[in-house]
């Protein structure tokens, strides 16, 4: 542990730990698009490298966005507190489709997150509170 994290409140700790977490699941996806990417069959190459892209640099943000905040960079927090809220309408699609036990779990996830990222330890540590 760096003197740098022992500095971080807990709350903006386990913010940055589930940011870094769905970075790393992010880029779990992306590898599985590489390797589908590469793999098929037959497929429209222009939506699936995008797709691919999209996620790439999507887990890139994630875990750049984590950094920035343990270094308690606060203007990495609106895009962070952003990138949540586009869990919401993503779960919610989700469970519309039947696939409720994913987005629960993710909606409640981006939920938690942005209580995490706007308490006032977290805002007091950024200088924003």
């Amino acid at each position: 542990m760096t003197s740098e994290s022992v500095l971080v409140p807990g709350p903006l700790r386990w913010a940055v730990w589930l940011l870094r977490g769905e970075a790393t699941g992010l880029g779990l996806l992306a590898a599985y698009l590489i390797y589908a990417d590469l793999t098929a069959d037959a497929t429209d190459l222009v939506n699936a490298l995008f797709v691919t892209a999209f996620t790439v640099g999507g887990a890139l943000v994630l875990w750049l966005l984590a950094g920035a905040l343990v270094r308690r960079r606060a203007g990495a927090r609106a895009p962070a507190i952003v990138l949540q809220l586009m869990l919401l309408p993503v779960g919610y699609y989700m469970i519309q489709g039947g696939l409720a036990w994913l987005g629960l779990p993710l909606m409640a996830l981006g939920v938690l997150v942005i209580g995490l990222l706007v308490c006032a330890p977290t805002a007091r540590a950024l200088g924003v509170g």
